[in-house]
C-alpha cells in the first residue's frame, strides 16, 4: 500500500474541519518499532473504508496510565489535565485508541477530570465495519481454517469487558478459534500492565510472559493474535524464549484484519 497522509487536528481545524473520529496513537504505537505496525494497520482500515480521521501528532502526550499504576497520580494529572485541555480544545467528542491502556484511561479516568468522550478499541471499530459491511475480508491473505488463539489484554476484557469483539473479527475471517485453558474472565495477564513492563521482574521460578505463551502453544496455534501494544511486547518475548519464531505468528487483531483486506 501507498504511504497516505494522516492529517493532524491542527491541520484540520487550520481549514474548519472536523473529522468523523480521533486515533489517539498512543506512546506504544508512536515509538515502538513493532507497536508501529499496528498503527499502521488501524491506518490502512480507517483509509479503506473512507473514515475522515486525524491524529494528534506532537500535541498527543502519553495518557499518565503508567504514572498512576506505578503510584505516582500527580504525574498521571498533570499530563491528563494537559492532554484534556487539547482534546476540549479541538471539540473532540469520539476517540478510537489501538491501546487498551490509553482505551481505558481515557474512558474510565478522565472524565472525573473534566474529559469526556466516546471511547472504542480498535477492535470493537473493526467489528462495527464487519457489521456494517464496510470491511470484507477479500482481495488478501486467507485466514481461513488457520489455527488462532486470542490472548485478552487484561484492560480490554476484564477491565472493561471486551471479549466478543476480537474473537468476532476473527470468526468473520472463518479462522479456528482456539481458546486457551484460561481466557476471558480468567485470562493471564501476560505481564506487562500495571506498570510492570517499565521495571524488572521480581524473583520467582518462571517469567509470567512465558507461562502464557506456554499455555497460547498448547493449543498448537499458528497465530497468537493479540490487540495491545504491550501484549505483543510481551508475547514476542515469550515466543522467542520458547524458539517458536519460525512456527507461530504473533499479530495484532488489526494486522490480520489488513492482511486479510489485502490492505
Amino acid at each position: 500500500m501507498t504511504e497516505q497522509h494522516i492529517p493532524t487536528m491542527a491541520e484540520l481545524a487550520a481549514r474548519n474541519e472536523i473529522p468523523d473520529i480521533l486515533f489517539w496513537v498512543g506512546c506504544a504505537g508512536s515509538f515502538d518499532t513493532r507497536a508501529q505496525r499496528i498503527t499502521r494497520a488501524i491506518c490502512q482500515i480507517l483509509h479503506h473504508v473512507g473514515m475522515r480521521f486525524a491524529i494528534l501528532g506532537t500535541e498527543e502526550g502519553c495518557t499518565g496510565d503508567p504514572a498512576k499504576r506505578a503510584g505516582n497520580e500527580f504525574l498521571f494529572q498533570l499530563q491528563a489535565i494537559a492532554n484534556i485541555d487539547t482534546l476540549n480544545g479541538y471539540g473532540i467528542r469520539k476517540i478510537v485508541t489501538g491501546c487498551p491502556h490509553c482505551f481505558n484511561t481515557l474512558k474510565n479516568e478522565y472524565p472525573g477530570l473534566g474529559g469526556h468522550y466516546e471511547v472504542i478499541h480498535h477492535t470493537q471499530l473493526i467489528q462495527q465495519l464487519i457489521d456494517a459491511g464496510k470491511l470484507v475480508a477479500a482481495n488478501g491473505e486467507s485466514f481461513s481454517g488457520k489455527r488462532i488463539t486470542y490472548h485478552d489484554p487484561c484492560y480490554l476484557g476484564r477491565g472493561n469487558g471486551v471479549y466478543e469483539a476480537p474473537r468476532k473479527v476473527l470468526e468473520h475471517l472463518d479462522a479456528q478459534l482456539v481458546e486457551m485453558r484460561r481466557c476471558r474472565s480468567n485470562g493471564l495477564c501476560c505481564g506487562a500492565g500495571g506498570a510492570q513492563l517499565f521495571k524488572e521482574p521480581e524473583a520467582g521460578n518462571k517469567e509470567i510472559n512465558v507461562e502464557r505463551v506456554d499455555e497460547a502453544l498448547e493449543t498448537s496455534p499458528q497465530v497468537i493474535a493479540a490487540a495491545c501494544p504491550f501484549c505483543m511486547l510481551m508475547l514476542r518475548d515469550g515466543i522467542k524464549a520458547r524458539e517458536k519464531e519460525t512456527e507461530v505468528e504473533v499479530l495484532d487483531i488489526a494486522e490480520v484484519t489488513a492482511r486479510a483486506n489485502g490492505l
